[in-house]
């Protein structure tokens, strides 16, 4: 019988990539406090209506992507595919209009895309999501801007960029649109079969496609930006001035629309990276008609979400560092069945004082269980045979330089801690 392995496009996290990830949450997690943003914890399913009226039917993300199923009961329900039409539902559904505005929240966990699996994309992939609900202010989108810039710098990514344009709002955007059709309707014949398929339904996603014969003919399309109306023009001029205020790098791209429905206004990407090989980390935008497409008031809102995965590689590509790699403390080497039963009392001593400590339980020899140690990179091993057990003392070894000193047995866990902390 064949092994049975993981499915195309997923991957498992091992331990000597694991830390990384937690070094990014950690950092997330640091960055929002400061920021004043709570974590929330959302399903990793919800009704397929949420993400077809939310993210819009006509979008690569509803019409290929979702894992759609339907329950013992019938009903039809999709794993997430993002995190924002979640979050605008856990908004609504909880009363949050009812609290301060606007509600900050973020979170994090794994979606799930059906997409030609490739380097640092995957089925199931996992974001950080941060979003703010309740306010049309220019400068909540800017404070979520600065969110991200923060949090890239203080992870060391290099070079960071805004990459920034508006994409209107319902009053504006059908004459855009218009305009769109009209340029784009004299060069049908030179699209895609996708962006064909796109020019009645949704002719903005053209700019957002990635075959590079329509790159090429939407390099002189018209921008969103030329047809504006004046409460998005000064929306928008008003976010480019605080990104001045505020030093950070930006630059205008008119064919900047993001690939899901739901944006108005703002919409931004941040590139990390030297000239010439930028790295997108994350993207986001506002999205103040979300509510109302998934039956709830109107709620203005902004946010972002960057890829664990691409900002781990991003790090890894940059050189950045992630800290000290997790390694265990102790490790506790035993001479026989008597000194192991000693160990096991000495393991729950050391761990209750939030000291990391191993030992080996398969009975191997002391020179085996000394090299364990060694592989397992432990800063001391506490040796424990039948004279240490007599004299009441455990043999302390330094693995780094190799010395070694006898220590009262009552007086180990403050060696310990004192030995670790230099």
């Amino acid at each position: 019988m064949d092994i049975i392995k993981a499915p195309r496009g997923v991957r498992d996290v091992l331990p000597d990539e694991s830390w990384k990830w937690a070094y990014v949450m950690d950092a997330a997690r640091k960055v929002s406090n400061v920021f004043g943003y709570s974590e929330v914890h959302l399903p990793i399913f919800e009704h397929t209506e949420l993400f077809a009226r939310g993210i819009g039917d006509s979008t690569d993300v509803v019409e290929k992507e979702m894992y759609t199923f339907e329950d013992r009961s019938g009903r039809s329900l999709t794993l997430r595919p993002e995190l924002t039409a979640s979050m605008v539902r856990c908004y609504l559904e909880h009363g949050m209009s009812q609290k301060v505005q606007p509600v900050k929240m973020w979170s994090a966990g794994p979606m799930f895309r059906y997409e030609r699996p490739q380097k640092g994309r995957y089925r199931q992939f996992w974001q950080l999501d941060v979003e703010a609900l309740g306010s049309d202010a220019p400068e909540v989108d800017l404070e979520i801007i600065s969110f991200a810039i923060y949090l890239f710098d203080m992870l060391g990514l290099s070079n960071l960029e805004v990459v920034v344009n508006s994409v209107g709002c319902p009053e504006c955007r059908p004459t855009y649109r218009q305009a769109l059709k009209d340029y784009v309707g004299s060069k049908f014949e030179l699209l895609c079969p996708t962006c064909q398929n796109r020019f009645d339904r949704n002719p903005l996603r053209i700019l957002d496609c990635k075959n590079e014969g329509c790159r090429e003919i939407m390099k002189e399309a018209p921008g969103m930006t030329d047809y504006l109306c004046d409460e998005c023009k000064e929306h928008f001029h008003r976010v480019k001035e605080g990104m001045s205020l505020l030093g950070i790098h930006y630059k205008e791209d008119k064919n900047l629309v993001r690939g899901l429905d739901y944006y108005t206004k703002t919409a931004f990407e941040v590139l990390s990276g030297e000239l010439g090989a930028q790295n997108a980390v994350c993207g986001g935008g506002r999205y103040d008609n979300l509510a109302e497409a998934i039956g709830g008031p109107h709620v203005p809102g902004v946010g972002f979400a960057a890829g664990i995965e691409r900002i781990v590689l991003t790090m890894e590509g940059q050189g950045c560092d992630f800290g000290p790699k997790p390694v265990i403390d102790v490790f506790v080497v035993t001479a026989d069945d008597s000194a192991k039963r000693a160990a096991l009392k000495l393991l729950y001593e050391i761990r209750q004082n939030r000291i990391s400590v191993d030992m080996d339980y398969s009975g191997k020899s002391l020179g085996s269980q000394l090299k364990m140690a060694s592989n397992k990179e432990a800063r001391l091993a506490c040796i424990l045979g039948g004279t240490e057990l007599q004299k009441g003392v455990v043999t302390v070894k330094d693995l780094a330089s190799g010395s070694q000193e006898e220590v009262s047995r009552d007086s180990l866990v403050d060696y310990i801690r004192h030995s670790i902390a230099h």
